[in-house]
């Protein structure tokens, strides 16, 4: 099924969405999306369905098209003094203030938001995989997340961000149970918390 354009026609919408929620380490990031009326490429999908090469091939895309764009980063301290659904939901708001252009409503991925000031919303569970806009911000919260995985893995090679970008695979919490956490991992969550509850057989 192709993606909608929007949610009510001639009403300015911004999409929503965040990339990294699940992962062990660095931020999750959160986007939000205003495209044009008439905005169209084939390529447009959910961020979870396209390949590395897709992703990046988008992105510039989308940012040279799109009415307006913005990214944040919330910071696994931040997550882990707020939770990740809130660090989340907060990260949304910050991108929609980082809009330079008001949108009249937005449309959330996921089912769970917290409402903004003075801008109605509609959760649409799945919504990276029916929305242009909120495939669009999914595409530019994963590639900027992505990014700075990249960036951060530099400094903690241990740890291969550069491959798994913060997520808890094999490799990851391997490295977390030889080498321990460091001041990336998000502290609240049970690998880093007791990595010990891991048994290395299991690995």
């Amino acid at each position: 099924m192709p993606l909608l354009p929007h949610l009510q026609e001639g009403r300015i919408e911004a999409g929503c969405d965040e990339a990294g929620r699940g992962c062990l380490a660095g931020p999750v990031a959160a986007a939000a999306v205003i495209l044009p009326a008439d905005f169209h490429n084939d390529l447009l999908n959910d961020s979870k369905k396209l390949t590395e090469r897709q992703r990046e091939k988008l992105r510039p895309i989308i940012e040279r098209e799109a009415l307006a764009w913005c990214v944040v980063m919330v910071s696994a301290d931040e997550i882990d003094k707020i939770n990740i659904l809130n660090a989340s939901i907060t990260g949304m708001h910050r991108a929609v203030d980082g809009l330079s252009i008001r949108p009249e409503h937005l449309l959330i991925d996921g089912n769970k938001f917290r409402p903004y000031p003075g801008i109605n919303h509609t959760t649409v569970v799945k919504g990276d995989g029916k929305y242009m806009s909120i495939a669009a911000a999914s595409i530019l919260a994963k590639t900027h997340r992505d990014e700075y995985m990249m960036r951060i893995a530099e400094q903690h090679p241990e740890y291969r961000w550069d491959k798994n970008k913060g997520y808890p695979t094999k490799d990851h919490r391997e490295a977390i149970l030889r080498h321990g956490i460091c001041d990336h991992h998000r502290r609240t969550f049970g690998p880093c918390l007791q990595p010990s509850l891991f048994d290395q057989e299991e690995l």
